[in-house]
């Protein structure tokens, strides 16, 4: 995501490198190649010249201070500009009502029904509510199945009406029913074309005008670039809907859509889609994501994503098993479990400052735990737990049962004893020391820490 765009900027700073102030002439070069590098990643023109006027006149009217260069001077404009340009803050949802409704709109192929199942399942699991979903694609052959069989992921019920083609009605019944059975937020799945026509537009306007929803969000595919704002555009012009979801922002997308999107319709991004699984949802927040497409990283979304998967009596049980150099495979196998589930891991590793353009041109695989966790699964109950009695003829046997060898076997058994070592280090003091230092740390955009 944004790769491009970044290395691109990255090129354009080093212009005022080893300058000595900001001039007009400088200036002029490094914005010229900025607007290139914007254009090439699909921005609106119009969006594109009034961001680099605008770094223009903000860094003609600085004084460069002696401690900050100016090719410094100039990534802190344009990470500024850029978040602005983005929508400057994060925008959550509206859901004062009970039950409060949420409609989705978009094009077929947006992604509309998986993000329904996503954004059902964050709701469930980090604001604790009970959704219903809707099931009001009508037309599209197995749409209401598809929807099903997300529903049946998360553990989140569907309503859906098979035999009728009134989704009005169906989404007033659905409403009826969350009152009736107490569900307390309901996501409605409209239909989708593949292009815009006045028979969608005017199903999909009669449904915000009969339910009257509390969000009314327009889902789109990233990687479509400037069609992805034009369809916003012509949305927003029939809907007025309260906010945007960009979809597939994992994939090869050059990030026009993310940058030009809320110039173009002045209406909010609120989530982003980052991958297949479920959890694959973030909140989009502009000042981050400006960090990010300036290589700075995302810290902060790093450790909120830590924070989620963080299990305070876990973590306590697992600190006497260290102390008491009792940690086995099973609390190996269960640590790995949570660092899948934090999400996709070169997304994850992106995260650390300066990590992403190291690692831009490296595949990651996510399936590269799967390895591991063969050769821990091909052990026994009492293997797993008493690594010390792995001899010759058990490892022969555990390579076997995993398809692996007996030298990677060897290798991961290694690799575990010297961490359960270097885990036993840092316990008793030295940890009780490192954890009352970290609870008066106050991560910026983070709660405070306990």
């Amino acid at each position: 995501m944004f790769e491009n765009l970044s290395e691109r900027l990255e090129r354009s700073f080093k212009i005022l490198k080893g300058e000595g102030k900001i001039t007009e002439i400088n200036i002029a070069e490094t914005l010229k190649d900025v607007r290139r590098a914007l254009l090439d990643a699909d921005v609106n023109y119009k969006v594109a010249k009034t961001f680099t006027d605008s770094v223009k006149q903000k860094a003609l009217g600085m004084n460069v201070l002696t401690a900050v260069k100016p090719g410094q001077l100039m990534v802190k404009i344009v990470h500024d500009e850029l978040a602005r340009l983005m929508g400057g803050e994060a925008v959550g949802l509206n859901l004062s009502s009970r039950p409060s409704v949420i409609l989705m709109s978009g094009l077929q192929g947006s992604g509309k029904t998986t993000f329904s199942g996503k954004l059902a399942n964050q709701l469930k699991l980090k604001q604790h509510k009970n959704p219903l979903l809707v099931a009001c694609d009508v037309y599209r052959p197995a749409a209401i199945e598809q929807l099903k069989v997300v529903g049946a992921q998360i553990g989140v019920p569907v309503y859906s009406e098979p035999d009728s083609k009134d989704v009005v009605t169906i989404a007033n019944n659905a409403i009826r029913e969350a009152k009736a059975k107490g569900y307390d937020t309901v996501i409605v799945d409209t239909a989708g074309r593949l292009a815009v026509d006045e028979e969608m537009m005017n199903e999909i306007a009669s449904l915000k005008d009969a339910l009257n929803p509390d969000e009314t969000l327009f889902v789109v595919d990233s990687m479509t670039g400037q069609d992805a704002v034009n369809t916003a555009k012509e949305f927003n012009d029939r809907l007025d809907f309260d906010g945007v979801v960009l979809t597939k922002l994992d994939g090869d997308t050059r990030g026009g859509a993310a940058l030009s999107i809320r110039t173009v319709v002045t209406k909010p991004i609120k989530f982003v889609g980052t991958g297949e699984k479920m959890e694959a949802i973030d909140v989009f927040h502009p000042d981050r994501m400006a960090d990010r497409i300036l290589g700075m990283g995302d810290i902060v979304s790093l450790v909120e994503r830590a924070q989620e998967q963080f299990d305070e009596e876990e973590a306590r049980k697992l600190q006497k098993k260290i102390q008491k150099n009792q940690f086995d495979f099973n609390d190996f196998l269960g640590q790995i479990e949570q660092i899948k589930k934090m999400g996709n891991l070169k997304d994850l590793a992106a995260m650390i400052p300066g990590v992403g353009k190291a690692i831009k041109d490296v595949d990651i695989d996510d399936n590269a735990f799967k390895g591991i966790e063969a050769i821990i699964k091909s052990m026994t109950p009492k293997e797993r737990t008493h690594p010390e009695i792995l001899n010759t003829s058990r490892r022969a046997r555990i390579a076997k049962g995993s398809g692996t060898n007996i030298q990677e076997v060897n290798r991961l058994i290694k690799q575990f004893d010297q961490t359960r070592k270097m885990m036993k280090m840092v316990t008793g003091s030295q940890m009780a020391g490192m954890m009352s230092r970290m609870k008066g740390m106050n991560i910026p955009g983070m709660p405070k820490m306990k």
